[in-house]
């Protein structure tokens, strides 16, 4: 599918949204970094919490690059591509020209057959496993490794498993859980063919950047993610 084709980009594209995914990759680097060269406390509260975090700041990324798709980061598509493009590698070498084609199949044909985040059983680990295979590649398996070896010569290994690849591993699970899991299971008959969390601003951002407001996404594509909770106040009004 072609990007061109399948997104518009128009001049009247949010400025802010640039600040942002640059500001969502800034602190997942800067985090990142840090997390790998602290020592572990693992009687600590503390270290578990900074998983959750990175966990948080890693969906940031996969929302980032979901947003691109969208063409909602830059109005210049050059600058809304390669931001999506990095934004996606980061989070464990993602390809974004794979989820871009999936992603619009997803909004074209929801709940059917033909959506690739689909599974007709309703139950979350079969649904869960479909999922993650529509995304997986033997690429991103071979790069993570050769990245893991690589790393491994420089920072301990026991900080890159907690928080390099443990929170990417629990961000596919929040993603999934609130951004399609919990919006689409079941029989929903409305036109989007999508539930959406009650309003909470503070919860839905920390579920999941406010994808839990699902129908409100499905109906307007073009709403960037920290502004979906407008549309929320205006369904609610």
């Amino acid at each position: 599918m072609n990007a061109g084709k399948s997104t518009s980009f128009h001049s009247n594209i949010d400025p802010k949204g640039i600040l942002i995914a640059f500001g969502v990759i800034a602190c997942w680097s800067i985090s990142l970094v840090y997390l790998l060269s602290i020592d572990i406390q693992w009687n600590s509260p503390i270290t578990y919490l900074l998983i959750l975090i990175q966990m948080h700041l890693y969906t940031g990324l996969f929302i980032t690059a979901h947003d691109a798709m969208h063409g909602l980061v830059s109005s210049n598509k050059i600058v809304n591509n390669v931001i999506g493009v990095f934004a996606a590698l980061l989070f464990s070498f993602n390809f974004y020209w794979k989820l871009f084609p999936k992603h619009h199949e997803h909004h074209r044909f929801v709940a059917t057959d033909k959506d690739p985040d689909y599974h007709h059983s309703d139950r979350f680990f079969p649904w869960y496993f479909s999922f993650i295979k529509q995304y997986l590649s033997i690429w991103q398996f071979l790069l993570m490794a050769l990245t893991f070896n690589v790393l491994k010569l420089f920072i301990h290994v026991d900080n890159l498993i907690l928080y390099w690849m443990l929170p990417a591993v629990l961000s596919t699970f929040q993603l999934f859980y609130f951004g399609t899991y919990l919006p689409h299971k079941g029989e929903n008959d409305n036109k989007h063919h999508s539930t959406t969390q009650s309003k909470n601003h503070f919860w839905a951002f920390l579920s999941c950047y406010f994808f839990g407001y699902h129908y409100e996404h499905h109906d307007s594509p073009g709403t960037p993610w920290w502004r979906l909770w407008r549309e929320k106040e205006k369904m609610n009004s």
